[in-house]
């Protein structure tokens, strides 16, 4: 590719979503962006960035800003996150908000694979709160992605990479040579094509969000502006987790880090905030 083309990407990816990319790594470019230029019908890549100088179409600026998003993902990643929500958090939320539904947002979530997890854990954990009902919320900026999780269709690697065995066997079947999960689960959960740095004011009362590996990839002004969607879209008392190495830096009287959970920021509860 040629600087000003890579250039470009990196451009069009910081206003469109955030993302911080780093023209440098031609490989990283070449590997997310051959298969956009093969999907749209262009030759080459060079011939995919002709065409989006000439037409500047929304369509193929959105085509290969998403595909730079791509990100890694797999079943329970960093399993300590996961654990903390079996342990903890979920224990929690169930004892809080017997009365109404508990509210779990995956953001940005890829493939699928997070939120599929977190619906595996409560669907192991139904037995011991029959009254509480958890709804299950995941978005992506990428509708490739966002289909892919509505699928919950997975590649024999793709359950190898952090699913226990006793977690494949329970919730998913087999298809040809690839995993299918249950119906029941996919069912569970609401899908939304979302772009975090965009207008979410109707995206609001969630007790839980995961946002894990996100921030660390975006230009400031971003980060900062993603923290503060995410902040109005909790309920008082609300949680985000995001990934245990990433630097959140909080607005104001927003979240505040939880002690002893790396990673976890939460808003103060509506009897703290009126004391």
């Amino acid at each position: 590719m040629k600087p000003d083309d890579r250039d470009l990407v990196a451009q069009l990816c910081a206003s469109r979503s955030g993302q911080k990319i780093d023209p440098a790594k031609d490989y990283l470019l070449e590997t997310r962006l051959g298969p956009v230029a093969r999907r749209e019908g262009f030759e080459s890549i060079a011939d995919l960035m002709t065409g989006l100088r000439t037409s500047r179409e929304e369509r193929l600026i959105w085509a290969i800003v998403e595909a730079m998003a791509a990100g890694d993902t797999s079943f329970f990643r960093d399993r300590a996150a996961f654990e903390h929500f079996r342990l903890v958090l979920a224990p929690e939320l169930a004892q809080g908000r017997p009365d109404q539904p508990i509210r779990i947002w995956s953001a940005a979530c890829a493939t699928g694979q997070e939120i599929h997890s977190l619906a595996m854990l409560v669907d192991d954990m139904a037995g011991q709160w029959p009254e509480v009902r958890f709804e299950l919320y995941g978005s992506d900026l990428s509708e490739r992605a966002l289909e892919k999780a509505q699928s919950g269709l997975y590649t024999q690697f793709e359950v190898q990479r952090g699913l226990p065995i006793r977690s494949l066997i329970r919730h998913f079947e087999k298809v040809d040579d690839m995993w299918v999960i249950s119906p029941q689960l996919r069912q569970t959960i609401r899908w939304r094509r979302l772009n975090l740095i965009g207008d979410m004011s109707r995206v609001r009362g969630f007790d839980l969000i995961f946002c894990r590996n996100v921030i660390s990839g975006m230009i400031e002004p971003a980060r900062q502006r993603v923290i503060e969607n995410l902040t109005a879209s909790l309920n008082p008392g609300g949680k985000v987790l995001f990934g245990a190495d990433e630097d959140v830096v909080t607005p104001g009287e927003g979240l505040r880090p939880v002690d002893g959970a790396l990673g976890l920021f939460a808003l103060p509860s509506a009897d703290r905030a009126a004391a």
